[in-house]
């Protein structure tokens, strides 16, 4: 890999399909896409993408594996495993964070990079230094107020604020430590004082602040407190801020929360990957199109330069 003229030339040498042994994306259920407050990332035909709200996509000058996004940061990992994040919505300026990573999640507060050894760091936001958390993991996710990581075992781990009941095993009492809170986890999301699970059999259960819904009926217009069966039959998750979105079996993705009520509601069909923002949703679908809606909205497709 050369660096030269302030920007990132990284050949891509590898398909996606295989470079990830299971997902890592706080803000969506696959690696090719990224959200979070107003900003999208994307990857697509090997092409990679960033924009800010109802922009119009752009491309940039390097190729990934993975994107992610923070309040203020934008994060790519290539397809040597160097993880990188740009300050700012400057691309010209690439900040190495760590090197040799499968797999990642991002957030406002940082991010949680999983490596080659299934060993999990996190890196705080507008620092470089890495923390060792913990080994055998298998996901991750950052939150505004609480960090998330599953392991290898299914066994989900959770510390930082739990005012809103982020914990979801019943405590509103902030840890220094993580401590498990559920089990038979095949993947975590999270966003603004509530998280998101995915389990094993396929059941979407959700914790935390509710005012809006995006945890479903349980603690509606409060918190909840306690995990809390939202829907069945799901393979992957994304939640933004005040709402969430399934990817159901058949690849129908449904959607609830703010504009969309507590219930279920069915958004768009053939859905393969989906990312989740305060406002924004964005998808793609199996014929390879980008689509993007606000809540409530008829998605409608993206059309690339």
């Amino acid at each position: 890999m050369k660096i030269g003229a302030l920007r990132i030339t990284i050949i891509f040498a590898m398909g996606l399909t295989g470079a990830f042994a299971s997902p890592a994306h706080a803000d969506s259920s696959s690696p090719l896409l990224a959200a979070y407050y107003d900003r999208q990332m994307a990857i697509i035909e090997g092409n990679t993408y960033a924009w800010r709200g109802d922009g119009t996509p752009q491309q940039i000058p390097y190729r990934a594996t993975q994107v992610g996004v923070g309040d203020d940061s934008n994060y790519l990992l290539s397809v040597d495993g160097t993880l990188f994040r740009f300050d700012n919505d400057n691309f010209d300026k690439p900040r190495t964070l760590k090197k040799e990573i499968l797999r990642f999640a991002a957030g406002d507060t940082g991010a949680l990079a999983i490596d080659k050894s299934n060993t999990l760091w996190w890196i705080a936001s507008g620092t470089r230094k890495a923390q060792k958390i913990s080994d055998d993991v298998k996901n991750a996710a950052v939150g505004d107020g609480a960090n998330y990581y599953v392991m290898q075992s299914g066994d989900l781990y959770v510390k930082g604020k739990a005012h809103r009941g982020q914990y979801g095993n019943g405590t509103l009492e902030r840890t220094d430590k993580f401590i498990r809170t559920a089990t038979n986890v095949s993947y975590i999301t999270a966003h603004t004082g509530h998280a998101i699970l995915l389990k094993t059999n396929g059941d979407v259960l959700g914790t935390g602040g509710n005012i809006y819904g995006p945890v479903g009926k349980h603690g509606l217009g409060d918190k909840a407190i306690r995990w809390s069966k939202i829907v069945g039959g799901a393979k992957a998750i994304a939640t933004g801020s005040s709402h969430t979105v399934a990817i159901l079996n058949d690849n129908t993705l449904v959607a609830w929360g703010s504009e969309y009520g507590t219930d279920p509601k069915p958004v768009l069909k053939n859905v393969t990957d989906v990312a989740a923002s305060s406002n924004t949703t964005i998808a793609l679908r199996k014929d390879g199109s980008l689509w993007q809606w606000d809540r409530g909205a008829k998605p409608r497709r993206i059309h690339l330069k």
